[in-house]
């Protein structure tokens, strides 16, 4: 048996006393020292950041379609007084993925382009030109090789 602390009923679905929950969490977390220093909101780059906001919205496009077969690679990002230029490879693992990708007339990759420049553009509060390609690498996410090439870190 276990001898829990507080038992909160709740329901994810109808989002019934997750507040409660919420509230009583950090009652419950140990105290720590700060690992970063406090005005640091990340420990990752603004290149890894752009690439996230492109696969996110890549995502949400594609209504999770083929998430775990793309990634976003930065290949061009330079801020010159107040715009930043963008170029991103987004991969793919097969030809018929690009396809979806891309989308009818390139309808896909552009709606995915606005939607990641507005974004991109709010954060950094600066004017943003976006690029995007798409290409085909056979089973890149199979490979040790590429997967270190486009900036994942390995075990």
């Amino acid at each position: 048996r276990y001898e829990f602390a507080e038992i909160f009923p709740v329901s994810a679905l109808k989002k019934d006393n997750l507040d409660a929950l919420m509230a009583i969490i950090p009652n419950f977390l140990p105290e720590s020292p700060l690992l970063f220093p406090q005005e640091m909101q990340t420990d990752r780059s603004a290149e890894f950041q752009a690439a996230e906001v492109i696969r996110e919205k890549l995502t949400l496009m594609l209504h999770q379609e083929i998430p775990y077969g793309l990634t976003v690679q930065i290949e061009r990002y330079e801020l010159d007084d107040d715009r930043l230029t963008i170029n991103a490879m987004i991969w793919v693992d097969r030809d018929s993925q690009k396809g979806i990708v891309v989308g009818k007339g390139g309808k896909v990759l552009k709606t995915v382009g606005q939607s990641a420049r507005l974004e991109i553009s709010e954060q950094l509060g600066c004017r943003v030109h976006l690029e995007l390609w798409v290409k085909v690498k056979d089973n890149w996410s199979d490979s040790e090789q590429d997967l270190m090439r486009l900036g994942y870190e390995l075990p």
